[in-house]
């Protein structure tokens, strides 16, 4: 029998029929026993599993929100974006599903071979770069005489939104987007042969009251190395427990990076309107801090540490002497 399975209402069915006479048994065997011909095309090869394409619809879902994210702050307006299709195909039956012009970026992405293609709408493209030169984001077209100014803007603007699919890929892989290409006729662009298969993921893209379709296009070169990795098995391996670990880790790395205000304060003093005004270079200012008391430390605005001022190398320089206790506030740390 075939792989397909029956509704509780289709077996009922069935079985009625069998009973009443109107299907044999015996004719249902001889056609499970006849062997049955699938219609294969080899122009249309399928190299990628099921469970494989549902692996990649995963990874761009997530790279959907990111991409829904960064357009709605780059844009100040709402954006809605979703993953309406995973599919594999010829490269060519891609290339002439696109419009004849429309805004076409192509990114490398290395150390993965081959090059990733990101179509967008010209309907869409417009709408953003009105948004981004401070328009309501009206759309127009007008894609064959695109200025050197609206290219830049247009280029960069997909740039830096590409750079959220190495956030999206980073369970898979680590990939460093750039963009290699920017063009607005498919037909001038050739980045694998006719017969290639590639995965589209196709994204239905909402900006305001303005919709359209968002394609990006990954030839089964660019994927090869990393097929093992978008099995379920793989997946499972791969479990929370597992990447626990490297989150944290490269969270502690980004918190040490993080630059923090360290301020050494010489003491304070009181003067007035007047004698502010009046101040001029070479005048001396009376601290309220006793030359023989250490200097307190804040960090962010916060008192932690005691100091003595000092010099080191003819630069001035303030020496910890240890943790700072007063004012209610107690730092062990």
């Amino acid at each position: 029998m075939s792989g397909e399975v029956l509704s509780q209402t289709e077996i009922d069915a069935l079985l009625s029929a069998i009973t009443k006479g109107e299907m044999d048994a015996d004719e249902l065997k001889r056609e499970e026993s006849v062997k049955r011909i699938k219609v294969y095309d080899f122009k249309r090869a399928l190299r990628f599993s099921k469970d494989q394409i549902r692996s990649l619809t995963r990874i761009h879902e997530n790279f959907a929100r990111l991409l829904t994210t960064y357009f709605s702050a780059q844009l100040r307006t709402y954006v809605q974006i979703n993953v309406t299709s995973t599919d594999q195909l010829p490269y060519e039956e891609f290339i002439r599903s696109i419009p004849k012009m429309t805004i076409l970026n192509v990114f490398e992405v290395p150390p993965l071979d081959g090059r990733i293609l990101m179509e967008v709408n010209p309907k869409i493209a417009y709408s953003m770069l009105d948004r981004v030169l401070g328009g309501r984001g009206d759309s127009v077209n007008k894609i064959e005489s695109l200025t050197e100014i609206e290219t830049k803007i247009m280029s960069n603007l997909f740039e830096r939104a590409f750079e959220n699919l190495r956030e999206a890929w980073s369970n898979i892989t680590d990939i460093e987007p750039v963009l290699s290409e920017f063009e607005v006729n498919p037909q001038f662009l050739q980045m694998v042969p006719p017969n290639e298969t590639v995965v589209v993921v196709s994204f239905s893209i909402m900006i305001g009251e303005i919709g359209g379709m968002i394609n990006i296009c990954i030839p089964h070169v660019v994927l090869e190395p990393i097929i093992p990795k978008l099995s379920v098995h793989y997946w499972m391996q791969t479990s929370k427990k597992e990447r626990e670990p490297v989150e944290l880790q490269m969270l502690e790395n980004r918190v040490h990076k993080a630059n923090l205000p360290i301020i050494a304060e010489l003491g304070p003093t009181e003067i007035s309107v007047s004698d502010f005004l009046n101040l001029h270079i070479g005048d001396v200012i009376e601290l309220k801090h006793p030359t023989d008391k250490p200097l307190i430390l804040s960090v962010g605005e916060v008192p932690k540490f005691l100091g003595q001022a000092g010099k080191v190398n003819k630069r001035m320089a303030v020496q910890i002497l240890e943790n700072y206790r007063g004012g209610g506030v107690e730092d062990e740390s």
